[in-house]
């Protein structure tokens, strides 16, 4: 018992040391889960009666009783936007198929012998020295003469047959174009003694076609009668019409010297 009782005040000073517990911080929650939360009441604010989705799509649902004079604005350029998107893809498959076809017919059927007695008759008057120049003047070309040769016979009947059918003139100076260069294909090719013959020739030919190529076409000016002018009568000017102020009452006797 003494010993318990010798050193009181020792044991009272080691129990101030003991170790004070701290609350521990409450764990912090995922930041994917406040994200999602977040996510979560921005999508319900926007299903709301007043959210722009649901006004979104309220507008989807009256589109058919508008009409497309009558629906949302921003419909109308979304449905713009797709038809644009897909008439430009379409253009651009069909372009690819034409260029592809083309290149096969200008590659694979056109074999023919350019520079060469090929054709007879008054015809090789001009086709002959047009192959001859096609033939001298393409070496360096990456297509072949018969590309060129095909190319040249391909504008002319295309100038022929829109020019009869359109009457545009873009497609007119089209064909006068290929007639001159064909002329001086003929003149330039074909031998000094025969020149002039083979050039008149040329001439000849191509003024007969632009019968066809260019018929309407005149120089007269075209006379439009229009129609008789609108003659609008707008009086600016307004004169006050007063009636006569009444005459003065006169005595019957005023013009008697002598008055009352």
């Amino acid at each position: 018992m003494p010993s318990h009782d010798s050193n009181p005040g020792q044991n009272r000073q080691e129990l101030t040391y003991l170790p004070v517990p701290f609350p521990k911080a409450p764990p912090k929650p995922p930041r994917f889960a406040v994200l999602r939360e977040r996510l979560r009441e921005g999508w319900n604010r926007a299903w709301d009666t007043d959210g722009v989705l649901y006004e979104m799509w309220q507008d989807v649902l009256r589109a058919p009783e508008d009409g497309p004079r009558y629906m949302a604005p921003w419909i109308r350029a979304v449905l713009m936007v797709a038809g644009v998107s897909f008439v430009v893809l379409l253009a651009k498959a069909a372009g690819e198929v034409v260029l592809q076809a083309l290149h096969q017919l200008l590659t694979a059927v056109p074999k023919v012998q350019v520079g060469v007695d090929t054709s007879s008759g008054v015809a090789a008057v001009v086709d002959q020295p047009v192959r001859t120049y096609i033939a001298q003047h393409s070496a360096g070309l990456p297509v072949a003469a018969s590309t060129v040769y095909t190319l040249w016979l391909l504008t002319g009947i295309v100038g022929l047959v829109l020019g009869y059918l359109s009457r545009n003139n873009g497609v007119r100076a089209l064909w006068s174009g290929w007639g001159a260069a064909t002329v001086f294909m003929v003149w330039t090719v074909t031998p000094a003694a025969s020149r002039t013959v083979a050039a008149g020739l040329a001439v000849l030919a191509w003024t007969f076609l632009s019968a066809f190529a260019m018929r309407g076409l005149t120089l007269r000016r075209r006379v439009v009668a229009g129609r008789p002018a609108k003659i609008t009568v707008k009086p600016e000017i307004h004169v006050p019409v007063q009636p006569p102020a009444p005459a003065a009452e006169q005595h019957p006797h005023s013009s008697c010297p002598f008055r009352d």
